[in-house]
């Protein structure tokens, strides 16, 4: 018998998932990803300051600036073509069964909670999880019937095996070095030799030179 084909989920993200890491989206392999309209209201309060979180916020934000370049963000569009993931920005929080919002309260926590139930109610019984940093958001997520996950990514068990992110290329072709110096980027991607790995850092060298770079899956 054939392998039975995995079902497709959907992962609502929280504000906190974000805040906790920029690159969550990329985290989810095959499934696809929903982003409320709320998150990107809380984001964009979050985008000025010096603490990680403001980090974390802007370089989300730029992440999606690329995504919609070519695309409307609030239809799927591609995120992965190797695991054929979509994504796109969920802009309701109207749930016609239960509203958060009513039984608990107007709050930022209860639209993002409402986006990801109407999603629910949307989806024709695709499974739909929340995904949130938040314990007490999780609890209401479950207690009004929709699946609810922690955001485990990125936590390190043995900070000797922490990977450093970052590659080191050796050999590489002088003349795409130079163009890169030039022109400060380059679509020719075989300097990597193989090791293409999005939104990774690069220590590149050649015979004559050496530079560092950054390997964006948008460009």
């Amino acid at each position: 018998m054939p392998p039975k084909k995995k079902t497709k989920k959907i992962f609502v993200l929280d504000t906190s998932v974000i805040l906790h890491d920029h690159q969550a989206i990329h985290h989810f392999e095959e499934h696809d990803i929903v982003i409320p309209g709320m998150v990107l209201e809380e984001l964009d309060n979050f985008k000025r300051g010096n603490d990680s979180k403001n980090f974390e916020a802007r370089e989300f934000i730029r992440i999606l600036d690329k995504l919609s370049e070519s695309n409307v963000l609030a239809d799927w569009i591609v995120l992965d073509k190797k695991h054929k993931s979509k994504i796109k920005i969920h802009f309701g929080n109207h749930p016609k069964e239960r509203n958060a919002e009513k039984e608990l309260g107007a709050k930022a926590d209860h639209k993002i909670l409402n986006a990801a139930l109407q999603v629910h109610e949307e989806e024709n019984g695709r499974p739909v999880i929340l995904v949130s940093k938040d314990i007490n958001l999780r609890l209401k997520a479950k207690s009004m019937g929709l699946q609810a996950e922690d955001y485990t990514t990125g936590i390190v068990k043995n900070v000797q095996d922490l990977y450093k992110g970052i590659a080191e290329i050796n050999d590489a072709d002088n003349e795409i070095v130079k163009d890169i110096f030039k022109d400060k980027k380059t679509e020719d991607d075989s300097i990597l030799n193989g090791k293409k790995i999005n939104n990774h850092f690069y220590i590149i060298k050649s015979t004559q030179s050496s530079l560092l770079a950054y390997y964006n899956p948008f460009e």
